[in-house]
């Protein structure tokens, strides 16, 4: 919200390994004690805690009241507490940040705020384990889209039914657009994607930004899957060598017209706030602090959106398995994603978040912003239907989840991909 300022910096094919960490007598996690034939052994208790935990997470996960201006922040320091696990946070900028630092540097941490585009890659390479959501009380209060079981929208973090983490946060990746540059206001991606509108020069060439990774690449072909059907796209994430050339092709002429591409999200709000911008992908934390000291507001395209739910996933090599357990367990609970929601921006995966949120901002910002939780800012809190509107951020992989079979490109080929968009 306006009273925050900028403080925030900044598979390839699925193997099912996951190493889970072993039981003894002694109140270590337990597990399912199936043999690898079986599937992953899975973790189905908690035991006594360790004194601390080490975390992988993004800008603004885990805030513990030191931030100076906002030390009314903190949900780290009562799970310290209640827990007797001191924490402590590598901040990553990407998924694949994230991803490095678990699989490069396994045992140094505990778990990490994984994004769908690291997640399915963590689970296949065996970084992290399976758990039992019956650990976990507030898995009853999970929006359904992302429920274990029944969830129309969980493939990030259930494969083949089984669940490899707890949901936290998740968001959409909207059109943000300058209010006074880009008019009439948008409806459409095309303002970002094509380099002529109505017969003529984009308009916005010069000014346009867009996400440096290759996930977006799945923003360009959620775009093609309405403007061009020919190509057959169901899925942004599973793309044949055909569509994804077709995605590809896009965003190179797309490339023709970026101002700057963003990673981390201060870049697109330092683009809105001087100017260099006006239309691009975003996330709400970058429209609440653009809309600051900008003339900015969200679009949600008739195309569709792409968006990001994220998990906390425990290492398979965790030095705290306990601590994390304990960690996982808190950080559902509606009153912390309520506080991550307000302070962040987003929406918390526990539905009983919501009106806990809509009271928080009520309180501090005045009668009448609870409306906001109702919002595309917000994620539109509890609202089941938007969720799965969404195509949630996932790990491509070469097979392609219908009867095409092993025909799609994998998260190396976007990569490279990404690569040629990019030019270097």
């Amino acid at each position: 919200m306006r009273k925050h300022v900028r403080l925030l910096a900044a598979l390839w094919a699925v193997v099912l390994v996951a190493a889970a960490c072993g039981s003894d007598d002694g109140g270590e996690p337990g597990d399912t004690g199936t043999s690898a034939s079986e599937g992953p052994a899975v973790i189905d208790a908690i035991g006594e805690t360790e004194g601390e935990l080490n975390l992988i997470a993004w800008v603004g996960y885990t805030e513990d009241g030191t931030t100076e201006g906002y030390e009314s922040y903190d949900w780290v320091t009562p799970f310290e507490d209640a827990t007797g696990c001191q924490t402590s946070v590598k901040y990553a900028d990407s998924s694949d940040e994230m991803f490095n630092l678990m699989t490069q540097q396994a045992g140094s941490y505990d778990g990490v705020s994984a994004s769908g585009d690291s997640s399915n890659r963590l689970i296949a390479s065996g970084a992290v384990s399976a758990i039992d959501p019956a650990l976990f009380p507030d898995f009853a209060s999970v929006i359904e889209p992302l429920q274990p079981e029944t969830g129309t929208n969980n493939s990030h973090y259930v494969v083949d039914g089984t669940v490899y983490g707890t949901p936290y946060m998740y968001g959409p990746n909207f059109l943000m657009y300058n209010t006074e540059e880009v008019k009439p206001a948008p409806t459409s991606w095309d303002v970002v994607f094509e380099t002529e509108l109505n017969g003529k020069p984009n308009p916005y060439s010069g000014s346009i930004t867009a996400y440096d990774f290759p996930i977006y690449i799945a923003d360009a072909a959620l775009y093609l899957q309405t403007h061009q059907p020919d190509l057959g796209i169901t899925d942004p994430y599973e793309l044949t060598e055909e569509q994804l050339n077709a995605a590809v092709e896009l965003l190179k002429g797309q490339s023709t017209m970026i101002d700057k591409y963003w990673a981390a999200y201060t870049t697109e709000i330092d683009g809105f706030v001087d100017g260099s911008m006006v239309a691009g992908t975003a996330w709400p934390v970058n429209l609440s602090y653009a809309e600051i000291d900008a003339p900015v507001a969200p679009a949600e395209p008739t195309e569709g959106m792409t968006g990001w739910a994220d998990t906390w996933m425990l290492s398979s090599e965790a030095p705290h398995p306990n601590c994390m357990l304990e960690w996982m367990k808190w950080a559902m609970t509606p009153d912390v994603q309520a506080e991550v929601a307000d302070y962040y921006g987003a929406a918390g995966s526990n539905v009983d978040s919501c009106p806990v949120l809509e009271k928080r901002l009520d309180k501090a910002y005045g009668k009448g912003s609870a409306e906001l939780v109702n919002t595309v800012r917000y994620g539109y809190c509890g609202d089941a239907a938007f969720l799965d509107s969404l195509a949630l951020w996932k790990t491509p992989v070469t097979d392609c989840g219908d009867d095409r079979g092993a025909v799609c490109e994998d998260y190396s080929v976007w990569s490279q991909k990404w690569t040629e968009i990019r030019g270097s």
